[in-house]
C-alpha cells in the first residue's frame, strides 16, 4: 500500500490557494483549499491539522504512481528550483479540480430545482386555500 501527498501553496490573484495532491493505492485525488493573505507555514500546518476531516478531494482518477528512488541532492536541489519557477497546477490536478468543480455544479442545479420545485408547490397549496377560503365567503 503506497500513499504520497503534496501541499503546494501558490498565489493565484487576489487570493494564496493550496492544492492538495493525494496518491493512494493507484487513485489520484486533488482538494483546493483558499487561504485569504499568503499563510506562514504554522498556520498551513495547523489548518491541516484542524479541517482534515473537512476537506472535500475530487472524485479518485486511476493513476500509476513511480517508486521513488533515491535523487543526487544536487538534482534535488535543480528539481525544487524548477517547481517553484513553475506556476500553476500541473495537468491532472486540475483535471481532477474541474471534475470536482463539476460536480459540486450539478449537486447545487439539482438542489435548486428541488427548493424551485417546493416553492411553486407551497404557493399552489396557498392558492387552493385562498380559493377554498373564498368560496365558504370568508
Amino acid at each position: 500500500m503506497s500513499v504520497k501527498s503534496s501541499l503546494t501553496v501558490m498565489f493565484e490573484a487576489p487570493f494564496w490557494i493550496g492544492v492538495y495532491e493525494r496518491f493512494d493505492e493507484g487513485y489520484y485525488e486533488v482538494c483546493k483549499i483558499t487561504f485569504g493573505s499568503e499563510p506562514k507555514d504554522y498556520e498551513v500546518y495547523d489548518f491541516l491539522l484542524k479541517n482534515w476531516n473537512g476537506l472535500k478531494f475530487s472524485p479518485p482518477i486511476k493513476s500509476e504512481i513511480t517508486e521513488e528512488r533515491k535523487i543526487n541532492p544536487k538534482r534535488m536541489q535543480r528539481e525544487i528550483n524548477n517547481q517553484l519557477q513553475n506556476k500553476g497546477m500541473g495537468t491532472k490536478a486540475q483535471q481532477a479540480l474541474k471534475l470536482q468543480h463539476e460536480q459540486n455544479k450539478m449537486e447545487r442545479k439539482v438542489k435548486s430545482k428541488e427548493q424551485r420545485e417546493a416553492e411553486k408547490e407551497r404557493q399552489y397549496a396557498l392558492r387552493q386555500e385562498k380559493r377554498k377560503a373564498k368560496h365558504r365567503g370568508k
